[in-house]
């Protein structure tokens, strides 16, 4: 299957706004899009009667009484109502995905962690089986906190479908290309782009280029928006204009197909005879969208000093306290260094925030040994860390010309919650057990001498 050849059967609108093909530009915009002429009602949300026999319906991503600069929802006008792709569900084990609270009681998430790739399995995994939850912070149950995950995908979602009721899902691949065949259109992912999927919205998600791995953040807790950038003004970090959101696309089969719910932590599935990708128009704000990380412009200092690393920040979760989020994503890019006098690599801290980094390509500049493409890293709140000795004394001791930070990417998923192991992380993922050692040769520099360096 080609870049942009879509699934048999598949009917996407040929009108498109922007330069890229099958996609609107924004973010948080409030969209319309029909597939089929004259779909989309106009004027009204719910006539009397839809074009073609189509069946009105809201999907609300808040509540109906959420402020207007807040409220999220799309009016779909879909083959079916929704109550035609639900039946008698029953209970089903993904015993590998894992939803807080989670505190294995053999586990301990007290420590400073670093693992290698999670290696390919031999097994046929799709997007559900494929799922391995490496943290869980929070309680789903009160909607605060989030769960981390690899995916290990080879195979493609056949006649089968999948929502979350707990969760909105931030997908950053690191290795393949996958698509997410969803009720509002198609999304095609590939390394060095994310994409976001609203809680409550149904998809099936195929290979396009396999094996895949990638990293996925699953928000419990308000939805992710862009950041505030204060005195930085209206442009740089990451563009409203770069985010993809796609244009209406649907399917009109009968086949037996399956539909599995992700709901309070538990799975469940039910038989339903027919494509549940039936809406054929669309308009609203509540949706999928997808965001090329390549487009994001950092900012940084250009005199002297290291910048908190808030400034890197993607897109952020509020949480009830402000200023403090439920979840921050962050990316750490190729960059340009040119601070004077200056310790440029992140410095030694301790956090009240929780800090789960990935690598999705390249050297990260704190830790040149060790944490490769691929690899994931945990610093839990208020746990020390930072640079090893050799990223210490390189720079230390370098000479400081503007320095060009080159063929990099990483990010971290960051949260004001402790984040708690799995077993799956703390036993079956590839533990590096020396990486408490990275710092032990770190050395006393201190002698009393007045005015030494």
């Amino acid at each position: 299957m080609t870049k942009h050849e879509l699934p048999k059967g598949m009917i996407r609108a040929t009108d498109t706004t922007g330069t890229h093909e099958g996609y609107m530009p924004g973010f948080g915009n409030d969209f319309e899009t029909e597939a089929l002429p004259g779909a989309l009602p106009q004027g009204m949300n719910s006539p009397q009667k839809c074009n073609y026999g189509l069946y009105g319906e809201q999907l609300s991503g808040t509540a109906f009484t959420a402020p207007s600069h807040q409220n999220e929802r799309t009016w779909c006008y879909r083959i079916r109502p929704s109550v035609k792709h639900s039946s008698r569900y029953r209970k089903i084990a993904l015993p590998y995905w894992k939803t807080a609270p989670h505190v294995d009681p053999d586990v301990i998430s007290l420590g400073q962690y670093r693992w290698d790739p999670v290696p390919h399995s031999e097994d046929r995994l799709t997007w559900l089986t494929g799922m391995r939850t490496m943290t869980t912070a929070g309680d789903v149950n009160t909607q605060v906190g989030m769960a981390s995950h690899i995916y290990l995908v080879t195979d493609s979602m056949v006649d089968e479908y999948f929502y979350s009721a707990d969760s909105e899902l931030l997908v950053v691949p690191q290795e393949g290309r996958l698509r997410f065949c969803t009720e509002l259109g198609v999304i095609d992912l590939e390394p060095q782009e994310i994409v976001i999927l609203p809680r409550g919205l149904v998809y099936r998600v195929e290979v396009l280029e396999g094996p895949c791995r990638g990293f996925v953040c699953e928000n419990y807790g308000q939805k992710f928006a862009l950041p505030g950038r204060g005195p930085i003004g209206a442009n740089c970090m990451a563009n409203r204009r770069d985010f993809k959101t796609p244009v209406a696309a649907y399917e009109d089969r009968e086949t037996p197909s399956r539909m599995t719910i992700k709901w309070c932590g538990q799975f469940h599935e039910c038989e339903i005879g027919h494509s549940p990708l039936d809406v054929v128009a669309w308009h609203g704000n509540y949706c999928p969208v997808k965001y090329d990380l390549k487009t994001y412009c950092p900012v940084g200092a250009i005199l002297f000093d290291h910048p908190d690393p808030s400034i890197f920040t993607v897109l952020t979760a509020p949480s009830g306290v402000e200023g403090t989020a439920n979840i921050d994503f962050v990316l750490f890019r190729e960059r340009w260094m040119v601070a004077e006098d200056t310790f440029r690599p992140p410095w030694y801290h301790k956090n009240v925030m929780s800090e789960l980094m990935g690598n999705i390509y390249g050297q990260y500049d704190a830790k040149p040994q060790g944490f490769v493409p691929g690899g994931m890293s945990l610093h839990n709140m208020m746990l020390p860390h930072g640079p090893d000795r050799e990223a210490f004394e390189g720079a230390s001791n370098a000479e400081l010309k503007p320095h060009k930070l080159d063929n990099t990417m990483s990010f971290m998923f960051e949260t004001r919650f402790p984040q708690h192991l799995t077993a799956f992380a703390a036993t079956e993922a590839p533990l590096q057990d020396n990486y408490i050692d990275c710092w032990d040769s770190l050395e006393k520099k201190f002698d009393g001498t007045p005015g030494r360096k």
